[in-house]
């Protein structure tokens, strides 16, 4: 399947992610419509595309069927910071299942080839490090995160079983953290966290001895690893790929090279560890090394000053976010 003009579908295509990929999308000359409930994504993400001739919009929340025409369907819907999947555990659970099977039923009818957006959170809180795509995971399936995990498992499921039995050409991407321009204010997660409390002069919270590990991959080099793979149709394109940095930094030490480019030099505070919070979180790539010749390029520092930028430029213009009152260290 050819890369030009495509007829594409991007379901959550204004969130963080999806407006990213749209963007790239775009570039490339595919017709694109995306499909979102504006949730937590937000028509600005896409606003420098307003009037595209190739960009169409349509507000749908996709536990509902829908009816259109692709080549191509990437599943990005659903919630993906604990602020915001925690807001309404069912309602999430119900857009990774239900969005799940809406999106593999238009894949079915159109016989369009469909990616889903899975998570790195589906190894849980894992006894072996890094994780690799055969690792089953350690997930606690009545957790006040398994609205999120536990989804997002079945989502995978659901994606497999229709391969199986309906010869549907899917895709599966393992997204591990990942950061950039468009991250919301009110994200709720570390990164994001930890540069809107430093530009607001406001002491940075870690949750937990600060010690725990994330994985931290630039929005850049996951779109590429994301499209890279709805392109490849080699050995095991039907399996899981894992998508992200393995290089891992702690919390402490992620608040430090935040601080070092913000030029502040503010106190940390430490609080409870939320509940089934994972210790390590690091992804084998290998696959997505051997399968698509894919590896980040982006290094934290020069990932984070995009980043920082960004927010200023943001925080300049008058936009702001609520600012949550919790975060994990997701």
């Amino acid at each position: 399947m050819s890369l030009s003009s495509q007829r594409v579908v991007v379901v959550g295509g204004a969130g963080f992610l999806g407006s990213h990929l749209i963007d790239r999308l775009i570039s490339a000359g595919h017709w694109v419509i995306c499909v979102d409930n504006y949730f937590t994504g937000h028509k600005r993400n896409l606003a420098h595309l307003h009037n595209h001739p190739r960009l169409e919009t349509i507000r749908h929340d996709i536990t509902e069927p829908i009816l259109l025409e692709a080549d191509w369907i990437f599943n990005l819907a659903c919630p993906a910071s604990p602020i915001h999947y925690q807001y309404n555990p069912i309602k999430t659970i119900k857009t990774s299942v239900m969005g799940a099977l809406n999106c593999l039923g238009l894949a079915k009818r159109v016989r369009a080839r469909i990616l889903q957006a899975s998570t790195s959170e589906v190894y849980g809180d894992p006894d072996v490090h890094p994780q690799s795509e055969e690792y089953w995971g350690r997930v606690n399936p009545i957790g006040i995160r398994s609205c999120y995990d536990e989804g997002k498992r079945c989502a995978e499921a659901l994606f497999m079983d229709y391969h199986r039995s309906n010869d549907v050409d899917i895709r599966i991407v393992r997204i591990f953290n990942t950061y950039g321009p468009r991250m919301a204010f009110d994200d709720g997660r570390v990164v994001s966290n930890f540069i809107s409390q430093s530009l607001r002069d406001l002491p940075l919270t870690i949750y937990g001895d600060g010690q725990q590990t994330r994985s931290f991959c630039f929005v850049d080099d996951l779109i590429e690893g994301i499209l890279r793979l709805m392109e490849y149709e080699g050995p095991s394109c039907h399996e899981p790929h894992n998508i992200g940095n393995p290089a891992e930094f702690s919390m402490l030490k992620l608040a430090e090279e935040v601080q070092r480019q913000v030029g502040t030099d503010l106190p940390l505070e430490f609080a409870p560890a939320p509940q089934d919070d994972p210790l390590q979180r690091r992804p084998d790539i290998r696959r997505a090394q051997e399968h698509l010749g894919w590896e980040p390029t982006q290094d934290l520092a020069t990932g984070l000053a995009r980043t920082i930028a960004d927010f200023r430029e943001r925080l300049a213009a008058g936009e702001t976010g609520i600012y949550p009152s919790r975060q994990t260290a997701r």
